[in-house]
């Protein structure tokens, strides 16, 4: 059976009514009494509400001004900031990784590291307000390794489609066979080896204008490419 509902009964008569009323009465009246209660406590503690108002306002202009001194000592150190390649050498993989990003934000780029599991061929991935986006592949290798031309077809295959990329490129601290350097020239997928990483990370040189990529002009070839 299902549960009946409890209807309220509409009083009837003149003392149900006169009850219903001095109840309706009493509770306007506590109603009344809690909020006047409210305003007089409110009141007493004002100065300690006001107190708590303006530390939480002190704490949070602290912290702003604190992330804004942190992101300029930031931005400072990455405007100068140098990796030689025995540095490069004696990293991991995440490592380089991430020394490749910041080199991309010391030279002007909004870059960020997404290598990683299912990378698809893109170990950081940077933009620019005039160059566009470009798809950086890391191959970190011990000294003397080559990279071959497997990995500019990765490269190629994913840049455009998968990351909408206007430039794509390969960095490594080793060096790269002479097919794969060919295939990439052939293709529009830039190289780094050993001796342009060293103009680029330790004497200063800009990636876009060590390679020398246009504006968003190329953007349409590269895909279309891809």
């Amino acid at each position: 059976m299902g549960r009946k509902r409890l209807r309220l009964r509409r009083p009837h008569g003149a003392p149900e009514v006169l009850s219903a009323a001095l109840v309706a009465l009493a509770a306007l009246v506590l109603t009344f009494q809690m909020a006047a209660a409210a305003v007089r406590a409110l009141k007493d503690a004002w100065p300690f509400l006001l107190a708590l108002v303006l530390l939480a306002g002190a704490v949070g202009a602290w912290r702003i001004a604190r992330t804004v001194h942190d992101r300029r000592r930031a931005a400072e150190r990455l405007a100068t900031l140098r990796i030689t390649l025995a540095e490069f050498d004696a990293m991991d993989d995440r490592q380089f990784e991430h020394a490749l990003r910041d080199l991309l934000v010391r030279d002007g780029w909004s870059a960020r590291r997404v290598g990683g599991s299912g990378d698809q061929a893109a170990d950081v991935i940077s933009d620019h307000t005039h160059l566009g986006r470009i798809v950086v592949q890391a191959k970190h290798t011990r000294v003397g390794g080559k990279v071959g031309s497997s990995v500019m077809y990765a490269v190629k295959g994913t840049a455009g489609p998968a990351h909408r990329a206007d430039h794509a490129v390969v960095v490594t601290n080793g060096t790269f066979t002479r097919d794969a350097m060919a295939w990439g020239d052939r293709h529009s997928v830039h190289w780094v080896d050993r001796n342009r990483l060293r103009r680029w990370a330790e004497t200063g040189t800009a990636l876009h204008e060590l390679l020398g990529l246009s504006a968003r002009s190329r953007r349409a070839r590269f895909r279309r490419a891809a």
